[in-house]
């Protein structure tokens, strides 16, 4: 297991009026849960084609059966815990380097423009460098591993564009080495699903293909109610 890179899939079970809520502002909240749905879809796809251990940790612990139920057959289950989004990746990591696992690759289930070139490139980064980043369009990130244990991440600015740069800014500052990803976006805002309808054109994954026909319905239930 030492050689082998893990991924670890950051979620939240799918429920009316929680996450998503600039979106849902524009969709609703009916509507934006079923995006969020099929977008966990799409992590799930790339967790199941992921050639190595698998984690997911779901957002909490009352969900641990309902993440075990949906994961890949033989992934672990180690749900988050409480504070921030740094403080949450913390204990994860621990746990997880706790039971084995030693190059961690943490994504969330909101980037579904992530293809097996992107994970293909992180894992054989994580051999070379302490740590892989996946720079995000709004200066965030999609992605983030690393063969040592994570600095203190409580202080980051978690959900700003501040984030990426100062979590590079930290772990160059902890003395770790850095190997960044090709930049993509994750979706956070309702104008991002126009451009993700583009960009999974081509894209034949099932999950995916599932989420472009939803974002095509959409589009076309968009653009009548701007009519009317």
């Amino acid at each position: 297991m030492a050689r082998e890179s893990t991924l670890v899939v950051f979620c939240r079970r799918p429920a009316a009026g929680i996450g998503k809520r600039r979106i849902a502002e524009s969709l609703g909240d009916a509507e934006t849960l079923e995006l969020a749905r099929l977008l966990l879809a799409t992590t799930l796809e790339d967790s199941a084609a992921w050639p190595g251990p698998v984690i997911v940790a779901p957002s909490a612990a009352a969900d641990v059966a309902w993440a075990a139920e949906l994961s890949p057959a033989g992934a672990d289950v180690i749900p988050q815990s409480g504070g921030n989004l740094g403080q949450r990746i913390n204990a994860v990591d621990r746990a997880a380097r706790a039971d084995g696992h030693s190059k961690l690759l943490f994504i969330g289930s909101d980037a579904p423009v992530l293809n097996e070139r992107d994970f293909r490139h992180a894992r054989t980064a994580l051999n070379a460098a302490d740590v892989v980043l996946g720079p995000a369009a709004d200066g965030g990130v999609t992605a983030m591993g690393s063969t040592r244990p994570w600095p203190d991440l409580q202080s980051l600015p978690w959900s700003t564009p501040q984030l990426g740069a100062a979590l590079e800014r930290l772990c160059r500052e902890s003395g770790r080495t850095i190997a960044r990803l090709e930049p993509r976006y994750d979706i956070d805002h309702v104008t991002d699903l126009d451009r993700l309808s583009a960009d999974l054109s081509a894209d034949h994954r099932p999950a995916r293909r599932a989420l472009l026909r939803w974002l095509n319905n959409d589009a076309t239930a968009r653009s009548a109610q701007a009519r009317a």
